[in-house]
């Protein structure tokens, strides 16, 4: 759940709480290493230092005391731990063999966590040498912190047999194991019960507290005897969940400045991912390791996880960070000698949705530290190198005192740019160095050249015109109206770009209007915000794209040749020929009808039917499933399921019988013509669509005579008939940038199951079926209901009314009889009259015409109800009083005219 920072400030103002809110920053993050030096107390001052500079970065709680969470990693302090250890029988053991768990755990439930813990740490081979206390001073937290601290244990692991990777690969899996165990033992237990980290390089100290009061609270980190070579830290502003212990940062192995919008879509396919996951190091325990996300937790915590997976199948963490968040590669200019690299980035487009949105990501593995950014480069990451061999980057410049001429080289990173420091080898690895070792380490362009393929465009259809009778008879069965064919498609087919109405819609809500909707209707795009900028898909096209993937997608873990076998499209809408041309690319293409017989079955059953059918396609190896409603003729008895119903049905159906990854969704349908329209079903699981009646209704429009002598007069630009439907495809095309980068999303295949839209109106049945994950918080429509309203507009298609013309419902223009609209013409010349007359009685006029109104958003069923008595009038502060703090600054100049804006500082 987001939650508005001002939300916050209004709350503490009524519990009485100073207004403390550090709105400034959006989390600061960084890191230091030290690649001459030898370990030392020194790097943990100077991050504790650059911490406290990141202060101004981090949001607080209603106390004002509580932070956010703030935290840091480092290697771990083996001179604090050998000091702890000295009068025990471990004392003299290697370092190289040990692990240090950093946990947090429930109140109470102490002693059967350490049973469970020590019960498995025995059952895999491993000795348990003690359980440590971590030392902090507890007074130095707020209210709410001091409520949710967990108990903060270490817990100090033996293996004789295991050092480095061998030794971190099996603690990944302890931890797993003990998690689960946990889980299993009491559910309740398990949210409150955490591992900062687990392993035998790095530790992570972290809670909710301000970054001034961490090195304060953890009294190790104010140890001389804590050494360690470099540092990462962060100062938490959260934006998607509400702060906890657990969610404070450095991750496992990560910390992230920025927010990941495509969140839910990861989280989806990840799920469908996870059975095709393999690896040769834990083939046998694959059980204990899943599930690797969780949607309770923050985007960043799932990125860690991800990553985590990732640096234990063999990758180092800058691949993983590649493959997660890869650059904008494609016509990148820089790009052009390192043509390794784009074959890289190509080979796992179609194998890992990108994890899209703002992000600056600092990460370690113990023996690599280093920062990368997001495809835009859309958070600040700065970076010093020293004589001394003290390498800095942070959110911010100036975090550390540095000597201006000890500086050998300074700069800041740019869009999908990285650094690291190779910790072992004691060097410096810049951006392009990086990604080529990464690249060459296996031949992906012969890969590429051998198995994937591109959809090349197609000539669009030519069949002949239809009566114009069976045209009407079309576009009512699917939902169409006048305005629809009139001012949308063809203003699109004219133009090549989206047609542009009034700011704001003051129609009713979908579910509260009388007249017949379509399923799309009822779902509202989301947009950026908090700390998320949109993106301008004019000036920044270079980080966007529209390709899609076509065909069955491997184990990512684990890359092979055949893993290239694809179908590339440059974009998701595809015309009739090109949907012809796919059933010849041998990838076991298959229709599959969403029409079915009403009289015999209904929604529920039909779904039931279209999802078993599918997965028994896929079971016998299918790789693209086209749904379609086409068919030669209207029949009455007949109804399609609406597209967007029946690929989100499809499409979650599979991923619950694991099999998703293994498939590719295209929608042949005729319920498809605005940009709307395509986000949606894209956002749901299609990977293309075919609008078969859109292009048919461009190419009606196209041979009309009225169209013809417009263009010879000159009112309309001559163009050809493929001209017209390729302008309706531009136009589509620029709509679903639009919408992306109002997201802050730059790659379609992010999109792509994002799931990014708000439902108002549908009831839990039909969010269960279909759109599970989605925002539904009123209820509304059942399956039932959904049937009813759409055979309703199906059924008018039979009816001779209909044949003469469309139907106009007045949904963009007001229309006498038609949708209800707010700012009707009764009401507007009613207030017009009022305010330019001293007839009270016009006022009430308008009064009772808005008070009487239908119902038209949410609150318009709400009514105002007190038991409390009335004040007297007297007693109420002047108007002038109360005018004089109103202000008008916060609208934009950019929507309001100068006029308009003068008038109301005027009235003000």
């Amino acid at each position: 759940m987001q939650v508005s920072k001002y939300f916050i400030y209004k709350l503490n103002r009524h519990l009485g709480y100073p207004a403390i809110i550090h709105e400034r920053g959006s989390c600061g993050v960084g890191f230091l290493a030290d690649i001459i030096n030898p370990s030392s107390n020194n790097i943990i001052i100077k991050a504790l230092q650059a911490l406290k500079c990141m202060e101004h970065r981090g949001a607080c709680g209603a106390d004002g005391v509580s932070g956010d969470g703030s935290g840091i990693t480092t290697q771990i302090p083996w001179k604090i731990i050998a000091n702890y250890l000295s009068d025990s029988n471990y004392s003299n053991i290697s370092t190289r063999n040990m692990g240090l768990a950093m946990i947090f755990m429930p109140n109470g439930f102490v002693k059967e966590i350490k049973k469970i813990c020590e019960w498995v740490i025995e059952k895999n081979g491993f000795q348990l040498i003690s359980w440590r206390s971590v030392p902090i001073y507890s007074s130095l937290l707020g209210e709410q912190a001091l409520k949710t601290k967990p108990v903060i244990e270490q817990c100090i692991v033996y293996s004789p047999f295991l050092t480095g990777d061998k030794l971190e690969r099996s603690l990944f899996i302890l931890r797993k194991k003990i998690e689960k165990n946990v889980a299993q033992a009491n559910i309740d237990l398990s949210k409150y019960f955490y591992f900062c980290s687990f392993s035998s390089k790095i530790v992570v100290y972290k809670g909710m507290v301000r970054s001034e009061v961490l090195g304060q609270f953890y009294q190790d980190l104010s140890n001389p005897l804590y050494c360690s070579n470099f540092a990462i830290y962060h100062r938490r502003f959260s934006t998607n969940t509400m702060p906890k212990w657990s969610l404070a940062q450095p991750m496992r192995f990560v910390a992230h400045n920025g927010e990941i919008n495509t969140l839910l879509g990861n989280l989806n396919w990840m799920k469908s991912k996870t059975p095709v996951l393999n690896h040769e190091y834990w083939q046998e325990i694959k059980s204990d390791l899943i599930p690797i996300t969780n949607i309770n937790n923050s985007d960043s915590s799932n990125l860690d996880g991800i990553v985590e997976l990732l640096i234990n199948s063999g990758k180092t963490p800058q691949e993983a960070l590649m493959i997660l968040i890869p650059e904008a590669y494609c016509n990148q200019p820089e790009l052009n000698n390192f043509s390794e690299i784009v074959d890289f980035y190509e080979y796992y487009a179609p194998l890992q949705e990108s994890w899209d949105g703002p992000a600056l990501v600092v990460f370690t593995d113990g023996e690599v530290v280093g920062a990368t950014l997001d495809r835009n480069g859309l958070r600040p990451a700065r970076y010093s190198i020293n004589t001394d061999g003290l390498v800095v980057l942070s959110s911010e410049s100036g975090v550390i005192d540095l000597i201006p001429s000890s500086v050998v080289k300074k700069g800041r990173l740019g869009p999908g740019q990285m650094l690291c420091v190779d910790m072992a080898k004691k060097i410096i690895l810049d951006n392009w160095s990086i990604k080529q070792s990464i690249a060459n380490k296996l031949p992906y362009r012969q890969w590429l050249t051998k198995y994937q393929k591109t959809l090349c465009a197609q000539p669009y259809s030519v069949e002949p015109i239809i009566d114009s009778v069976e045209m009407v008879k079309l576009h009512t069965a699917f939902g169409y109206t006048s305005e629809d064919v009139e001012l949308v498609i063809e203003h699109m087919a004219s133009l090549a770009k989206e047609p542009t109405f009034c700011m704001g819609d003051d129609t009713p809500l979908s579910v509260l209007s009388s007249k017949p909707s379509i399923i799309y209707n009822y779902f509202k795009q989301r947009f950026a915000q908090v700390t998320n900028p949109a993106i301008d898909p004019l000036r920044e096209s270079l980080v966007m794209s529209l390709t899609v993937y076509l065909g069955l997608k491997g184990n990512i873990l684990k890359p092979i040749d055949s893993m290239a076998r694809c179908i590339k499209l440059k974009s998701p809408i595809i015309n009739e020929n090109e949907l012809l041309q796919l059933s010849c690319q041998n990838f076991g293409l298959v229709k599959v009808s969403t029409l079915f017989n009403k009289k015999k079955s209904n929604f529920f059953e039909a779904i039931k039917v279209i999802c078993k059918k599918c997965l028994d396609h896929v079971i016998k190896g299918v790789e693209i499933i086209v749904l379609t409603d086409k068919s030669k003729q209207l029949s009455v008895d007949n109804l399609f399921i609406p597209p967007l119903l029946a690929v989100g049905s499809v499409h979650h159906y599979l991923i619950d019988n694991n099999i998703r990854q293994k498939v590719s969704l295209i929608i042949e349908t005729g319920q498809c013509w605005n940009t709307h329209h395509f986000a949606c079903l894209i956002g749901y699981g299609a990977s293309a669509i075919c609008p078969y009646i859109a292009f048919q209704t461009v190419r009606q429009w196209w041979h009309q005579p009225r169209t013809q002598k417009f263009m010879s007069t000159g009112k309309l630009s001559k163009i050809d008939l493929q001209q017209s439907q390729n302008n309706y495809r531009l136009a589509i095309q620029a709509g679903l940038l639009k919408i992306l980068s109002k997201m802050g999303i730059s790659l379609l295949s992010s999109y792509h199951g994002a799931q990014i839209f708000e439902i108002l109106g549908l009831g839990n049945e039909v969010v269960q079926i279909a759109f599970r994950g989605t925002a539904s918080r009123i209820a509304g429509l059942s399956l039932q209901e959904l049937y009813d309203e759409t055979s309703m507009n199906y059924n008018r298609a039979f009816t001779h009314q209909t044949y003469k013309k469309l139907v106009n419902l007045g949904y963009v223009q007001y229309r006498p009889s038609a949708e209800y609209h707010v700012n009707n013409p009764e009401v507007t010349k009613t207030l017009h009259k009022a305010v330019r007359s001293e007839d009270n009685l016009l006022y009430k006029k308008y009064k009772t015409l808005l008070e009487n109104r239908l119902p038209v958003n949410l609150r318009d069923l709400l009514k105002l109800s007190s038991k409390k008595m009335p004040i007297d009038i007297m007693e109420v502060e002047s108007v002038e009083s109360i005018m004089s703090r109103f202000c008008t600054g916060g609208m934009s100049l950019g929507a309001l005219s100068r006029e308009a804006h003068e008038t109301l500082a005027i009235a003000m």
